[in-house]
């Protein structure tokens, strides 16, 4: 992978509070993602239980979204990515109050995972409200681009889907624009309902609770991989 700018901004904001420095102290090594692990190997291996198929979010904020889907597809392994380790925190809350033995966490840049990954070992790519990176000399720094695509492509399985939410307009004009270049991934709308809501098996995530109050309109696209 060719793009080596930050595709995101801080590590961390507010100190922990006392129970999720423990998680992070202790839990999070159990759970932690080296993408070495994944050099010359399934990554339906890294979970003690085995999963049918592995799906991936990246940068999963609070966590609210990949533990909804964790709890409701145990036969699924989950691996999510989030540099920010205040929503590392916040996920390993929601596994032990959810029990939850399907997810292992990469806390940190998604990208050397994704070079790990085995082509089409992947069933489904979360990224949702991704850093817009607003000013137009930051846009090198987006996380959809031709660079990335080409490894998602490559990891996803055939038919398997990639599925982006957005409430910046500008964002979601780039990722179609980016799609559409690419030519490899099939946007599956039929109509403007299918951007428009939210399908049933995809729950509402805090920072699109926070964007609808403030007035902004969130964008649901579904991207199949072609054969």
């Amino acid at each position: 992978m060719q793009n080596h700018y930050r595709l995101y901004g801080r590590h961390k904001s507010h100190p922990l509070k006392p129970r999720q420095a423990r998680l992070v102290d202790k839990l999070l090594p159990e759970l932690e993602l080296k993408p070495d692990e994944l050099v010359n190997g399934s990554p339906e291996r890294l979970f003690a239980a085995g999963a049918k198929t592995i799906w991936l979010e990246i940068g999963f904020g609070g966590g609210e979204h990949l533990a909804w889907q964790a709890e409701r597809n145990p036969d699924v392994g989950f691996i999510g990515c989030e540099p920010f380790v205040n929503g590392v925190a916040k996920l390993l809350s929601e596994i032990v109050a959810k029990s939850l033995g399907n997810i292992r966490i990469l806390n940190g840049d998604v990208r050397p995972l994704l070079e790990c990954l085995a082509s089409t070992s992947i069933s489904r790519v979360f990224l949702l409200y991704p850093d817009p990176w607003p000013k137009r000399r930051h846009h090198k720094r987006r996380f959809i681009n031709q660079d990335t695509l080409g490894e998602l492509h490559r990891i996803l399985a055939p038919g398997g889907e990639l599925r982006v939410a957005s409430d910046i307009p500008d964002y979601v004009r780039w990722t179609l624009l980016q799609i559409r270049q690419f030519e490899k991934l099939n946007w599956s709308a039929e109509g403007p309902k299918d951007w428009r809501i939210r399908s049933d098996d995809w729950p509402t995530t805090r920072y699109e609770q926070k964007a609808v109050r403030e007035g902004r309109i969130p964008t649901y696209l579904t991207f199949t991989s072609a054969t």
